[in-house]
């Protein structure tokens, strides 16, 4: 059962593997190399339907007042972070997706390449970098932060 929650909380925007792996590895004392893998698999996930519908479902959005908010919300999100990918593509993809910092990740960077019309595949192997480096930072410090504060 835990093993679900980490894959489903990794797949969850904004939480992604930042909150999935601690809660694994901390809160549910799981074998951090199983964290490691399933909430990677896990983050993983959406990434394709966002590398391949998002445009799509942002521009419908946009015909609607109801939506206008969240697209708002959307548009300052990929606004903030366009120039960084627009001028290293692919390197710029996977550093913004492997430094694990809030408003970082999948989800975001996914949805910037889509919105910038990036290669598709490039994208998606760019995100897979991206998220192993991701887990492998969160990985460790989930293991060291406690020890080091005697946990």
């Amino acid at each position: 059962m835990n093993l679900l929650k980490v894959i489903f909380w990794s797949a969850v925007p904004i939480v992604e593997q930042r909150g999935a792996i601690p809660l694994g590895i901390i809160k549910y004392h799981m074998n951090p190399f199983v964290v490691f893998i399933v909430s990677l698999l896990g983050s993983l996930l959406p990434v394709p339907f966002i590398l391949l519908l998002f445009n799509a479902i942002f521009d419908w959005m946009k015909k609607y007042e109801i939506f206008s908010g969240i697209n708002k919300f959307i548009e300052k999100k990929l606004n903030k972070n366009t120039d960084k990918m627009e001028k290293y593509k692919e390197l710029g993809l996977i550093i913004f997706i492997g430094i694990p910092l809030p408003t970082t990740g999948l989800w975001t960077g996914s949805a910037v390449a889509a919105f910038l019309k990036l290669d598709k595949k490039k994208s998606f192997i760019c995100a897979v970098i991206g998220a192993i480096i991701s887990a492998t930072l969160i990985t460790i410090l989930s293991l060291t932060i406690p020890a080091v504060l005697g946990y």
